[in-house]
């Protein structure tokens, strides 16, 4: 999944998508040796206590979250998801359409 997301992060950050991933529950030294591992270039939040997950009444991993320019929540999607297949990126076209 981490090499999907950001490969749309990648794609998309120019017209105006950010991408965030929140790891949930990790120690940050550990978060940031598998981003360097990665080269992920975008940006990845903690939350070391899970509070966010449970704020956002996250069930499973990956979970995705699509938040519009207003700050609403869009859409809400649990597992992974094929985002760089035609529905996918034409989701995110309209939305960045917006």
């Amino acid at each position: 999944m981490p090499s999907t997301i950001e490969q749309l992060h990648r794609e998309y950050r120019p017209r105006g998508l950010a991408v965030l991933a929140v790891n949930m529950e990790e120690p940050p030294e550990a978060v940031a040796a598998w981003v360097r591992s990665r080269r992920l270039t975008m940006d990845v939040l903690l939350d070391p206590s899970g509070a966010a997950a449970r704020a956002w009444a996250i069930t499973a991993t990956p979970a995705t979250f699509l938040v519009g320019r207003d700050g609403r929540l869009v859409a809400k999607g649990l597992g992974t998801r094929p985002w760089l297949e035609r529905d996918g990126r034409a989701l995110i076209e309209a939305l960045l359409a917006q």
